[in-house]
């Protein structure tokens, strides 16, 4: 029953992704890259609800530091190394949360 729901809050925030302005392709597609591994993570049992829910806060959180980054039309190498430096982070809790043995 709790699947239903919470998949369509990852539908919801991959379509958020995927609405990205252009200007950073490379991190768009991470963001899509890790959205499908929660995903995955969830359609296999091996990621809880609360831990689905933390990743999504912290894919949100990225999505909003994208979104500010590009307010002013340029995204500069400073915002650009925090933007991945931000989904490094995230990439390692996933994997984290994936393989920690909870269900």
């Amino acid at each position: 029953m709790k699947s239903i729901p919470l998949a369509l809050v990852l539908a919801g925030f991959l379509m958020a992704a995927l609405n990205a302005h252009a200007g950073t392709p490379r991190v768009d597609q991470r963001q899509a890259s890790q959205q499908q591994r929660i995903e995955q993570g969830v359609a296999t049992g091996s990621l809880t609800a609360p831990e689905t829910l933390r990743l999504e806060k912290e894919q949100a959180r990225i999505q909003k530091m994208e979104t500010r980054a590009q307010a002013d039309g340029v995204i500069t190498g400073k915002e650009r190394a925090r933007l991945e430096a931000a989904q490094d982070a995230a990439s390692r809790d996933i994997h984290r949360k994936k393989h920690n043995g909870r269900r």
